[in-house]
């Protein structure tokens, strides 16, 4: 496992500093977390970026590729409404192949519980990020802004049917999945599936993996690739879906390309989005205001405005996250190894089992990466 290296300990402690006025709890989290949980949360795509182990009891686990999750189950097991946690300690991840990347590193960060206003805490947590992310002496350093939210505010402008709508919100943040519904939408699938489909289609998922598996059992079929009935049902059900819904017509699949290709200074960004917005557009107009809030808030809190960039097809590889995003990123370093990132997760503490809807939003921070003798 490639360690990270050493930094400076005063470069460090200047890395820390803003943390300390975040008004947050120390904490830690167990470095071993459940890797099914994992999976679900993150996308299968992930599992070859983590270091899977043997769990207690045997259960597969891994070990914790960041904080996030971490620090919410704990937030979630202590029966605690609202919670705000400072970390500081390593996490682990593998290096994509070929590349010289450290595999065991630290992070800095907080993670924000609560149930105040959303966008204002949106800005205090990206300009802490940010303070800490400069105070490693990098001069190159920009912030890369977008939002999950957004792009579903801007879908639902082009009154589409609901259906297709729920789908390309799912694929914002799988490109080859966006591309496929832009290029031509829902795929075709053989009659054979389609009568399948048809005939799994509106049953539970429980009842339909079990109706699949009752079929096999009489055409004496196994299964191949590993894959469960369930998995397979729901795949199917969802291909029927697909179809039923429909595809974009070519004006909106455009207009959908020209959205995602908005990349501009944040105001101008979303002049640009407010243009191409169809007829139903009142909770894009809401968003759209939330987003001038939360960039005043911002500046005034010291993230200068002239190093900011909007990308409207901004997204984070853990699918939980489901509103505002940023990375802080260094020329030097490139756009795979942001110094900083964060976001807002607000639906991540209902899936780990909250009864009580709260916000959620944090940060971290790389220190070596941060360290402008640094490299990581």
């Amino acid at each position: 496992m490639r360690l990270e290296r050493a930094i400076p300990a005063a470069a460090l402690a200047a890395i820390r500093a803003p943390f300390a006025t975040a008004g947050a709890v120390l904490t830690d989290a167990p470095v071993l977390q459940p890797l099914g949980l994992l999976l679900d949360l993150a996308g299968e795509a992930m599992r070859s970026r983590l270091f899977v182990v043997s769990g207690d009891g045997g259960d597969e686990a891994c070990l914790r590729p960041d904080f996030t999750v971490a620090i919410a189950r704990a937030h979630l097991e202590a029966g605690a409404a609202m919670g705000r946690y400072l970390y500081d300690g390593k996490a682990f991840r593998v290096a994509p192949r070929g590349s010289d990347r450290a595999e065991e590193f630290l992070q800095i960060g907080v993670e924000a519980f609560e149930a105040g206003d959303p966008v204002d805490a949106d800005a205090e947590i990206a300009a802490l990020a940010w303070a800490s992310a400069v105070a490693g002496g990098r001069s190159d350093l920009s912030l890369v802004l977008g939002d999950v939210g957004l792009f579903g505010a801007f879908i639902d402008t082009l009154d589409l049917a609901a259906p297709l709508a729920v789908r390309l919100k799912r694929a914002f943040t799988r490109p080859r999945q966006l591309k496929a519904e832009l290029d031509g939408g829902a795929e075709e699938i053989s009659g054979e599936q389609s009568r399948i489909a048809a005939l799994l289609a509106g049953l539970p998922e429980g009842e339909a993996s079990a109706v699949l598996q009752e079929l096999w059992s009489l055409a004496g079929i196994e299964p191949v690739g590993g894959r469960r009935p369930a998995e397979i049902a729901h795949r199917l059900v969802e291909r029927a879906e697909a179809a039923k819904a429909g595809k974009l017509s070519p004006a909106q699949a455009d207009k959908v390309r020209a959205f995602l290709a908005v990349s501009d200074r944040p105001g101008a960004a979303l002049d640009a989005i407010s243009a191409l917005a169809g007829p139903q557009r009142a909770a894009l107009d809401t968003a759209l205001d939330g987003w001038r809030r939360r960039l005043a808030g911002m500046v005034a809190r010291g993230a200068p405005e002239d190093r900011m960039r909007l990308t409207a097809a901004f997204g984070r590889a853990f699918g939980y996250y489901d509103g505002f995003l940023f990375e802080v990123r260094s020329q030097a370093l490139g756009d795979e190894r942001p110094v900083a990132a964060g976001g807002r997760y607000d639906g991540l503490p209902a899936r780990l089992g909250a009864e009580r809807k709260t916000g959620a939003v944090g940060c971290m921070v790389r220190p070596a990466r941060a360290y402008a003798g640094g490299g990581e």
